[in-house]
C-alpha cells in the first residue's frame, strides 16, 4: 500500500487508460475509470477485458474484487471528488499529420465545472508541445493545475512496463502538483524526472522518433547486407554491444507500425514544420519505412518471376497480421501495409494469425482469414511471415510444405529455423541473411 491512497480518475480505457487504472489500483489507490463506450464499461464491470495484454485481465479482476477499481460511463460525475485526473484519450493522426486533440478537448469541456479545487489534471496521452497549456486554458480553472506525464508502454508488455518503468517523467510548473503525481508512483523503483510540461511532451515524441529511426536503420542495413553478402544478425549483434548504441530495436522486419510510431512521427514532423524547423532525419525515417515495404514486395515478386510465376494471380500464404506478436492490434500494422501492396499488384492472399479470427476481424476486402496456417498454405505459391509469433517457428513445416505449391518461404522477421525448413524441402529467404535453399 502507498503511504497515502489517492482518489484517482482515469478517463479513457484503451491500452494506456486501462493499464494505468489497473496498475494504480494494484498500488493501492482508489481508481475510477471513465469511458463513453457504455458496452465497454459494462464488460469491464464484469471483469471482461477485450485487450490481449499479459496480466491486465488479472489486475482488473483483482482491482474489482478488492474494491479499489471501478468503471463508469459518466465522466463528468466521476471527477467530482477526484484528487488526480488522468486523461488517457486517443490522439490519432489528423489532417496533414498533426495529432487530433478533439477527444482531449471534448473531455476538458465536460469536466471543467465538476473538478474540485486543487485537483490535478494530467495529460497521459501522447500530445504535442503546448497541450498542457491548451487544456489549462480550456478548463479555465486557476485552482486546477495541469501536468504532462507521458506513458512509455509497449503493447504486449504494458503492465510490466508500468510497474517496472525505466523512468517517470512529470512536467508542469506547479511543484506541489508535481509532488502529488510523483507520490502516486512512490512504490515503483524508478527515477522521477520533474521538468516543464513542454519538456515532458516533447520527450515522448522524441523517444518514439528515435525508436522508429533505429528500426528504419536496421531495415536499411538488412537490405545492404543482402546486397553485399553479410548477415544482419551478426552485424547488429556486433554494434549492439556498444553501450552508445545498444541492441534494442535493431531487429529488421517488414517495417515499423502500431498505434504509436506512425502517428507520432508524423505529428512531430508536422510540429517541426509549424515551428519552421527542418528535420531531414525525421522525414527520412518515415520515407525509409515506406520504401522498405515496397522493397519487400519487389523481392517477393522477383522470386516468383525467377520461378516462372507472376505476382499477379499468385496465391500467397501470409503468417501474421498484427503489428507485433503478443497483441491483437492491427492499427498501422506493417503486415497489413505489405499485404495491401501485394494485393494492389494482383496477389491472392490467405492469412492466419493466432490472435485473429474471421468472426471478429473483417478483412474480407483484402484477404481471406483462416484459423489454421496449413489452410493458408494450401496451394500457396509462396509463404510470407509478417508477424514474429513464436507459434510459426513451432509449425510442422513438413506438413506446411505438403500443402504448398511453391517451395519458397519469405521470413523478413527472422523467426524461422533455416535448417528445419531446408529439411522440409523449402527455400528460406530471410532479410539481410544468407538464403537457405533446399538440399
Amino acid at each position: 500500500m502507498p503511504a497515502e491512497s489517492r482518489r484517482v480518475v482515469v478517463v479513457g480505457t484503451g491500452y494506456v487508460g486501462l493499464t494505468t487504472g489497473a496498475c494504480l489500483a494494484s498500488l493501492g489507490h482508489r481508481v475510477m475509470c471513465a469511458d463513453a463506450d457504455a458496452a465497454k464499461v459494462a464488460a469491464l464491470r464484469r471483469g471482461e477485458v477485450a485487450l490481449l495484454e499479459p496480466d491486465l485481465h488479472e489486475l482488473v479482476r483483482d482491482g474489482l474484487d478488492g474494491g479499489r477499481l471501478a468503471f463508469t460511463g459518466d465522466t463528468a460525475a466521476a471527477v467530482d471528488d477526484a484528487e488526480v485526473v488522468f486523461l488517457c484519450l486517443p490522439t490519432p493522426m489528423g489532417l496533414g499529420g498533426a495529432a487530433d486533440l478533439a477527444a482531449v478537448e471534448a473531455v476538458a469541456g465536460q469536466i471543467r465545472h465538476r473538478l474540485p479545487a486543487g485537483c490535478v489534471v494530467v495529460d497521459k496521452s501522447t500530445v504535442p508541445v503546448g497541450t498542457a497549456e491548451r487544456v489549462a486554458a480550456l478548463l479555465g480553472r486557476s485552482d486546477v493545475p495541469v501536468l504532462s506525464n507521458p506513458e512509455f508502454l509497449r503493447e504486449g508488455s504494458a503492465v510490466h512496463d508500468f510497474l517496472h518503468p525505466d523512468r517517470i517523467v512529470i512536467g508542469g510548473g506547479d511543484p506541489a502538483a508535481l509532488d502529488r503525481v510523483a507520490e502516486l508512483y512512490r512504490a515503483l523503483d524508478a527515477p522521477v524526472l520533474r521538468c516543464a510540461a513542454a519538456d515532458a511532451e516533447l520527450a515522448k515524441y522524441a523517444a518514439n522518433f528515435f525508436l522508429a529511426m533505429k528500426l528504419s536503420f536496421a531495415n536499411n542495413l538488412a537490405v545492404l547486407c543482402d546486397a553485399v553478402g553479410a548477415d544482419v544478425s551478426e552485424v547488429t549483434a556486433a554494434i549492439g554491444l556498444d553501450p552508445r548504441i545498444g541492441p534494442a530495436f535493431l531487429r529488421p522486419g517488414p517495417g515499423w507500425g502500431g498505434s504509436c510510431l506512425p502517428k507520432d512521427t508524423h505529428a512531430l514532423l508536422t510540429a517541426c514544420e509549424g515551428a519552421g524547423v527542418d528535420f531531414p532525419l525525421l522525414r527520412a525515417t518515415i520515407e525509409t519505412n515506406v520504401a522498405h515495404q515496397h522493397h519487400l514486395v519487389d523481392r517477393i515478386a522477383a522470386d516468383l518471376d525467377a520461378g516462372g510465376r507472376s505476382l499477379a494471380g499468385a496465391r500467397l500464404a501470409l503468417l501474421g497480421l498484427t503489428f507485433k506478436a503478443g497483441t491483437s492490434d492491427l492499427r498501422d500494422s506493417p503486415a497489413l501495409a505489405v499485404a495491401r501492396l501485394l494485393r494492389a499488384r494482383g496477389a491472392v492472399l490467405v492469412a492466419a494469425d493466432p490472435a485473429l479470427s474471421a468472426e471478429t476481424t473483417d478483412l474480407s476486402d483484402l484477404l481471406t482469414l483462416v484459423e489454421d496456417p496449413t489452410e493458408a498454405a494450401d496451394g500457396a505459391d509462396a509463404c510470407v511471415v509478417l508477424t514474429e509469433w513464436p507459434e510459426f517457428r513451432a509449425l510442422d513445416w513438413e506438413r506446411m510444405a505438403g500443402h504448398m505449391r511453391g517451395r519458397t518461404v519469405h521470413d523478413p522477421r527472422g523467426v524461422l529455423d533455416p535448417d528445419r525448413l531446408a529439411r522440409a524441402g523449402l527455400a528460406l529467404h530471410g532479410l539481410g541473411r544468407p538464403r537457405v535453399l533446399t538440399g
